[in-house]
């Protein structure tokens, strides 16, 4: 029990560990060593439409059951903190749900676990989405319109040329106008094919730290050559399951975006940080288990961070708070991350006032 809390006065007492379990936002547990649960709060009731009592020495495992059939892994008999993202579960009463699970071994009492349940995937929020939906329309939308407006483009660009020569550079300036938003338009149907190969891409465990630090000099040269860039790595990172040209792609378009979103900040920062992070894992498909993605990439800005109305579709294609944007370099990453089996999550530190976008990935198996 906590007698007090910093804050009060010696003759105030703060609130019991019980009332604080009570009052916390999100579906709390707490498990014994031998999985049975000792402790439910008022959202893990609501959550799991059971009551406390009835939840109190349940088995876990029964409790909160993975819905994949066939999936070779345990979540329940591990000693080590886990975040598993978009897990698709039965939880007590209520039917399939999914949810992002956060499991945390209390210090100091072997096997005693909180377990926290976010039914409003986190992942979601944070602009994570294990589904591919929005990359996959993309996809479709990208196939249609480089045949129905490709083709043409190299003939309007053709006729343009025609027009010039016959009219003995009269007229010079219009024609090139022309020809110049038509090689622009062709830029962007070539980018929108990025979106039209669903081919899984070769990855081999490799050293991300060339990588970055080739895309932070392609920035340094270019478009965030204004900008302060420094890096802090972990120099005892292990190698990472990846595809160069794609990271390297992916490194690109986050410090562009990075760089856009520092125009009119006085003094503009990017940082570049590396770190190896314990437990953190999604759940993979066709019941092949958990995927641990222990390498983090940070790409970390003093910018004014993304709008609060587009913050649910941050990765979805055509999205962007950009006048002259097109919103897809964020999609791209989206896409890349997640064909190297990662993962890709932005979040607003607003005491810092910093954006984040974090990259995890796996690691790579000699």
């Amino acid at each position: 029990m906590l007698a007090s809390m910093p804050g009060l006065r010696p003759d105030q007492e703060g609130p019991s560990l019980a009332e604080q379990m009570t009052a916390l936002p999100v579906a709390t547990l707490v498990v014994r060593p031998d999985n049975s649960i000792a402790d439910a709060n008022v959202r893990a009731e609501t959550l799991l439409n059971m009551a406390r009592s009835a939840i109190i020495g349940s088995d876990v495992a029964r409790t909160i059951r993975i819905a994949e059939a066939g999936a070779r892994f345990d979540i329940w008999h591990s000693n080590k903190a886990v975040a598993a993202y978009d897990i698709k579960v039965h939880a007590g009463r209520t039917a399939e749900m999914e949810l992002d699970l956060m499991i945390a071994p209390i210090v100091d009492h072997d096997g005693w676990r909180v377990v926290s349940l976010h039914a409003q995937s986190q992942a979601r929020k944070i602009g994570h989405r294990g589904s591919s939906g929005g990359a996959r329309s993309a996809m479709g939308a990208a196939a249609i319109l480089a045949h129905e407006i490709k083709n043409p483009l190299s003939g309007i660009r053709g006729a343009a040329q025609l027009l010039e020569s016959s009219h003995n550079g009269q007229d010079s300036a219009l024609t090139q106008l022309i020809c110049n938003e038509v090689d622009r338009i062709a830029a962007l149907i070539d980018r929108m094919q990025d979106f039209t190969t669903d081919r899984t891409l070769e990855c081999q465990p490799g050293n991300i730290y060339p990588l970055i630090d080739r895309a932070a000099g392609i920035a340094a040269a270019g478009f965030a050559r204004n900008v302060r860039i420094t890096k802090r790595y972990d120099p005892s990172l292990p190698s990472a399951n990846i595809n160069d040209d794609a990271l390297v792609q992916v490194m690109i378009n986050l410090l562009k975006n990075a760089a856009e979103a520092l125009e009119h900040v006085p003094k503009p920062r990017i940082r570049v940080e590396t770190a190896f992070r314990h437990g953190v894992s999604v759940m993979v498909g066709d019941g092949k288990g958990s995927a641990v993605l222990p390498i983090e990439i940070l790409v970390i800005d003093n910018g004014p961070g993304v709008p609060e109305h587009i913050l649910d579709h941050l990765f979805n294609p055509f999205i962007t708070a950009k006048r002259d944007g097109q919103g897809l370099g964020l999609a791209l990453v989206d896409k890349l991350v997640r064909d190297m089996n990662g993962f890709v999550q932005y979040s607003r530190d607003r005491e810092a006032g910093e954006s984040c976008f974090r990259i995890l990935l796996p690691m790579g198996m000699a």
